[in-house]
């Protein structure tokens, strides 16, 4: 798996990247905890994906963490990266939602933001994207309440 970095530049790897976020959560495990997956793409000469995850303690700050995965090809296709975006923010989603749940102490809300809504290109998807995601199980935000996809893992593309 890719590595993962903090806003600071540090790289994580998949295994130590749960560990801070297990770490995070039982620093204050009184507190509520929302964990946030998000994808958003970017075309140079090749489309570049880069999905956040983000653990939100509410009220009270929080951490993110971000990789970065290169595609071979170029995808002009707005539908096709759209998807692209959602499938791989369902991949890691269903990933670290697996293992955080071996660790039966911590109590979180999970999420995975879409970087789109009912505004502007995308507003045709809306629909379908929410039940792909609702029908593999998670909570999901659009646009304006994705900020995982639309400002943290914008912010890398």
């Amino acid at each position: 798996m890719e590595k993962f970095y903090s806003p600071n530049g540090k790289s994580y790897s998949y295994e130590a990247l749960l560990k801070e976020v297990i770490l995070f959560i039982k620093s204050d495990p009184v507190k509520h905890y929302r964990i946030i997956i998000g994808t958003d793409s970017a075309n140079h000469e090749t489309t570049d994906f880069v999905s956040a995850l983000v653990i939100y303690r509410v009220g009270h700050g929080g951490r993110f963490f971000w990789r970065r995965i290169v595609s071979k090809n170029k995808i002009s296709n707005l539908r096709s990266r759209i998807y692209e975006e959602v499938m791989l923010s369902l991949k890691l989603a269903n990933e670290v939602l697996f293992n955080l749940s071996q660790n039966q102490d911590l109590k979180f809300d999970f999420e995975v933001h879409v970087d789109i809504g009912s505004q502007g290109e995308t507003k045709e998807m809306l629909q379908e994207i929410i039940g792909m995601v609702r029908g593999s199980g998670f909570e999901v935000k659009t646009k304006p309440e994705s900020f995982g996809a639309s400002k943290v893992a914008d912010r890398y593309t």
